[in-house]
């Protein structure tokens, strides 16, 4: 049996993993911990949480995920993402744990015309991009056993704030809905995300380092909106736009698709 923990459980990925593996099948033996539970803001509670608890993996889910809101208060994105990850690093290495932790493609520029490689060079162009790099750059002087996951564009259709359950409820009030064209990416099911990384949990990989894991359909935000309505069967009207959100400050990368690991 191998004793699991998921931090940040009541987020998307983390509920995603709940609902398809807390049985406890296949020996895994699950714990979900939400940030009430436990804040790996918090050093001294995670010390005191790893003292008194044996787990062989740690799947960090916990994360700070605002992009606007990391451009105005960025000390919460880096507190969260960067500092916090650091602390949790710390942890389960003095704890021996494998460290699973969820990166992002925005922690690339979107300038390279096709999917980038784990072998490519970060250059986040906003703050929660630089805190999620910054994080995985204190995984990696910290740990030797540890996943570095980016995935790109993450969705989940039952749990969480994403752009899939936006453009559904926006089609309740809005006949047309502005989508912009401008951005490239791979949308990713938290589904699809919660299998790939629990088979390298049942499998007991070694491989250990920075993996890319994404659903491998290129589009835009615009496809995808309209692969959303097609797939609900709903007649509301995407509307092209260069800009999704006028007031925007935060920027986006143009191309983020990635290539899987």
């Amino acid at each position: 049996m191998r004793n699991v923990l998921v931090t940040g459980s009541n987020g998307q990925l983390g509920k995603t993993i709940n609902e398809l593996f807390s049985k406890n099948e296949d020996n895994l033996d699950f714990t979900f911990v939400s940030r009430e539970d436990l804040d790996i803001t918090k050093t001294t509670d995670l010390n005191e949480f790893f003292k008194i608890n044996f787990f062989d993996y740690c799947i960090n889910c916990a994360a700070y995920t605002n992009v606007e809101q990391a451009e105005k208060t960025p000390e919460i994105a880096y507190r969260v993402n960067s500092e916090g990850v650091k602390s949790l690093a710390k942890s389960c290495k003095e704890a021996n744990i494998v460290l699973i932790h969820i990166s992002t493609d925005y922690v690339f520029d979107g300038e390279k015309k096709e999917p980038y490689t784990v072998n490519d060079l970060p250059n986040p162009i906003n703050e929660y991009g630089k805190s999620k790099f910054l994080g995985e750059q204190f995984v990696q002087e910290t740990m030797d056993r540890y996943f570095i996951i980016r995935t790109s564009w993450l969705y989940s259709k039952k749990h969480g704030h994403n752009f899939y359950r936006t453009i559904l409820k926006k089609t309740k009030t809005q006949k047309e809905i502005p989508v912009t064209i401008t951005q490239i990416g791979c949308p990713t099911d938290t589904v699809n995300l919660s299998k790939y990384i629990i088979n390298l949990v049942k499998s007991i990989s070694e491989n250990y380092g920075i993996k890319h894991f994404c659903d491998q359909k290129i589009m835009t935000w615009y496809d995808f909106a309209k692969q959303i309505l097609n797939d609900n069967s709903l007649t509301n009207i995407i509307t092209p736009v260069a800009i999704y959100d006028s007031i925007a400050s935060a920027k986006r990368p143009k191309y983020s698709n990635i290539e899987n690991t």
